[in-house]
């Protein structure tokens, strides 16, 4: 395969979905599907602000039906240094949405020597999100939440999206998918303008917990399988993954507290 050539009235420029139109074929071209087909889907991921930053989480549970198909997909994604997106939806596409918007951030960091603004990225993921309008009418939604930290502004900032691609900058904290009614309502009540990246990890941890408890497609942290949500902080220094070690000491908190909101053994 050799090196594609443009004229100068024709060059894509920094955008690789346009590179993409003019070589090959569209990113999200739709198949027949006439038939049920059982497509495992994610479920709910949040994101919230705090002090220095951004605290992004994700359970790890994806579901065909009434059937549990993966117990440890991992939802939360590095897009680059300073941004990530988590997925809720059909997961294929939703997939394949992130492996091509990372590609895009890429290369447009080599063709034009330097980053993204982080609100041009967001830009570019509502692009994705309605590029991927004719299989969401056929039932593969693709809902992600986008955070990042704005290095221009010295802040975090985040973005929910509509299957159109319509996109909406939240000024505190987002969630999505099946369990984000419950999941959105426990952040919405222990969120504080001035928590720290601990307390945001923990009210993120929190509120997945409380989804689980409430949305069975949602799944909740399994110490026995060392499965528990996929968890980050982005801040001034970067993406930064929350370790597991770290996360199972916040689960063991939230069990003592539920033991002892229900009368029982608190050791």
């Amino acid at each position: 395969m050799s090196m594609p050539f443009f004229a100068p009235d024709d060059n894509p420029g920094a955008s690789f979905l346009e590179l993409l139109r003019r070589t090959g074929p569209e990113p999200f071209a739709t198949a027949d599907v006439s038939g049920y087909v059982s497509i495992p889907h994610a479920t709910t991921c949040v994101a919230l602000r705090f002090s220095g930053g951004v605290v992004m989480a994700g359970d790890r549970r994806a579901t065909s039906g009434n059937l549990i198909s993966h117990r440890t997909m991992e939802k939360v994604v590095e897009a680059d240094r300073f941004s990530g997106v988590a997925i809720a939806g059909a997961a294929g596409p939703a997939m394949e949405m992130i492996k091509l918007f990372q590609l895009q951030l890429e290369h447009y960091e080599k063709v034009e020597g330097q980053m993204l603004s982080l609100e041009g990225k967001a830009n570019q993921l509502s692009m994705l999100v309605r590029g991927n309008l004719p299989a969401a009418m056929q039932g593969m939604v693709v809902v992600p939440i986008f955070a990042g930290y704005d290095v221009a502004f010295g802040t975090g900032r985040l973005w929910d999206y509509d299957p159109t691609g319509g996109r909406y900058e939240e000024k505190e904290f987002v969630a999505t998918g099946s369990g984000s009614l419950h999941a959105g309502t426990v952040v919405k009540v222990g969120w504080r303008s001035s928590l720290t990246e601990d307390d945001a990890i923990r009210l993120a941890v929190r509120a997945l917990w409380e989804a689980a408890d409430a949305d069975s497609a949602t799944g909740g942290p399994d110490a026995l399988r060392g499965i528990y949500p996929v968890t980050a902080s982005i801040t001034s220094t970067g993406w930064s993954r929350v370790e597991d070690a770290r996360l199972a000491g916040m689960v063991d908190e939230i069990l003592v507290e539920q033991r002892a909101r229900n009368g029982g053994e608190t050791r």
